[in-house]
């Protein structure tokens, strides 16, 4: 009986599998309802280079007035190869006073990041960047 209760309890470490640039799409098409990515207005700001994946800075800034008839409503960030696709989402609203958000994430492996904003207008605004992570991390205990 012990080895099914701890057979049982170590299926609960099962880890997702590995996001692909096809669920990184699948991601942002839920988050945009496949809506086209404007460019231009979203700067995200994360180091090319990371020393240790297990804590990352990261921060998106929008260029919006952020008035009640003009402002970001969400800002999303998603990454490529995590276990999970979807790394962050931020409600904004014209009191916020400025589109500007900072975090930090874990990152698996050297990947691509999307920032995107959704404007209250219904548009988007997007920005990829390459991040190159030395010391990855979400992947403890794999060989």
């Amino acid at each position: 009986m012990r080895r099914l209760v701890l057979a049982a309890g170590m299926s609960l470490l099962v880890r997702p599998a590995s996001a692909t640039p096809q669920t990184l799409d699948a991601a942002i098409r839920a988050f945009t309802g496949g809506a086209q990515l404007g460019a231009g207005k979203v700067v995200l700001d994360v180091a090319p280079l990371v020393d240790n994946g297990n804590v990352v800075p990261l921060s998106v800034r929008v260029d919006s007035p952020m008035s009640a008839d003009n402002h970001v409503t969400d800002i999303a960030v998603f990454n490529e190869r995590n276990p999970q696709s979807d790394v962050a989402r931020f409600r904004l609203g014209p009191r916020a006073g400025k589109a500007e958000v900072s975090t930090r994430i874990r990152l698996a492996t050297s990947q691509k990041l999307t920032a995107i904003a959704r404007f209250s207008d219904g548009s988007f605004q997007a920005q990829t960047v390459d991040v190159i992570v030395t010391l990855a991390a979400c992947i403890e205990g794999e060989a």
